[in-house]
């Protein structure tokens, strides 16, 4: 065992950073077992891709209704149709806000564990509301033996879709289970992209080589407080990325996230000289202009070194911090999402090793839990 790895194993990280280098090969294992399951995944989907009503809701609790936030856009685009992701800890305080309309509906359910109060509870109230005729689940789950995937296994109206046993991460943050989910959302909705899969893992399995010692560097200068901006899908990714520094670094450190142009909009009041800001480049040419105009007024206001990019392309982001991932300037950026994403994950790490938090499990005391605890689920049968 090498130096590095002793010191990583010693530090409570052995788990978080094996999960962290292995996605591009779990994501390679994903794409073909999405494809060997491609015929049965057509058939449950067919019939509700028909339906000029049908409406789909991308759901989780944490990080996975990240996923949803990061999807949806893409999905809406790409297949025509009504996309909604709402996280299942507002489908069960609010369910009858959300399942309002009568509508044929499809619930996505993202679950690493699957085993959240909220998860279940989310698919119950969904057919309690708009009755079982109306509603069909895909499950995207993480663990076999999860509940989520127990229950809605032999359903008719459902389809469980498991991710490789790999993602199913041991430590308390969500990262190859994550972009597992993701990737799989956009290949069973999209379909098969040898191409996405192929370019996404060259690019980060370079970041994991070459770029990590840069990013632990930075985590090293960075001050307690990282604001994190991305516009359309990867507003999403900011906020994925903002939770995912909060948890490994315990709460030692003061996350924000928010659009490049809502952040103007009074939440730029937050940044201080002490402030890194973290923004995530579209790829989209229309968009990333929005991208860049914050990145230029941001470096005006606090200096260069205080503003990073990560992006496709060098353009408006040249001599000054920043990464630029080859090969991807062609993707959508829900998949640039699961690139991106590598780098707050690694910035996160070594932001709690700086700190001395344990990232395998940064909360000992059991203050914050890998599988949330604590929730009562309410029927809704007893509401007068």
């Amino acid at each position: 065992m090498s130096e590095t790895s002793i010191s990583i194993a010693a530090s409570g990280a052995r788990a978080t950073m094996r999960e962290i280098k292995q996605q591009p090969e779990v994501w390679q294992e994903l794409a073909l077992n999405i494809e060997a399951a491609r015929t049965e995944i057509e058939v449950f989907l067919a019939p509700l891709l028909e339906s000029s009503d049908l409406r789909i809701i991308l759901t989780g609790a944490g990080t996975s209704a990240f996923i949803g936030e990061i999807a949806a856009p893409a999905l809406a685009k790409s297949l025509r149709t009504r996309v909604d992701a709402v996280a299942t800890t507002d489908l069960v305080s609010n369910p009858t806000q959300y399942f309002a309309e009568e509508l044929p509906t499809l619930l996505v359910s993202f679950a690493r564990s699957g085993n959240s109060p909220e998860s279940i509870a989310a698919t119950d109230l969904a057919e309690e509301l708009l009755g079982r005729h109306l509603v069909h689940h895909l499950v995207v789950t993480c663990d076999p033996a999860g509940k989520l995937a127990m229950k809605h296994g032999d359903q008719q109206n459902s389809f469980v879709v498991l991710m490789p046993a790999e993602a199913n991460d041991e430590g308390f943050a969500m990262t190859s289970s994550f972009t597992s989910m993701l990737l799989a959302c956009l290949l069973i909705f999209n379909g098969r992209n040898d191409q996405a899969i192929q370019a996404l893992s060259a690019a980060v399995s370079n970041i994991l080589s070459a770029k990590e010692k840069d990013v632990e560097q930075l985590a090293h200068r960075a001050g307690d407080k990282i604001v994190y901006l991305g516009s359309g899908s990867l507003t999403g990714l900011a906020r994925e990325s903002a939770l995912k520094l909060l948890e490994l670094t315990a709460g030692q450190v003061i996350t924000y996230f928010d659009s490049a142009l809502g952040f103007r909009h009074g939440p730029k009041a937050v940044i201080d000289e002490a402030t890194l800001v973290i923004v995530f480049v579209s790829s989209d040419h229309y968009t990333s202009r929005y991208d860049i105009d914050i990145v230029s007024e941001l470096r005006r206001d606090l200096g260069d070194d205080h503003v990073v990019t990560i992006s496709v392309s060098p353009a408006g982001t040249v001599d000054a911090p920043g990464w630029v991932l080859e090969g991807l300037a062609d993707l959508d950026d829900a998949y640039l999402a699961a690139a991106y994403v590598v780098f707050a994950q690694l910035f996160g790490l070594h932001c709690s090793l700086r700190l001395g938090a344990a990232p395998d499990n940064p909360f000992p005391d059991g203050d914050v839990n890998r599988v949330v605890k604590g929730v009562t689920i309410h029927p809704l049968s007893t509401v007068q």
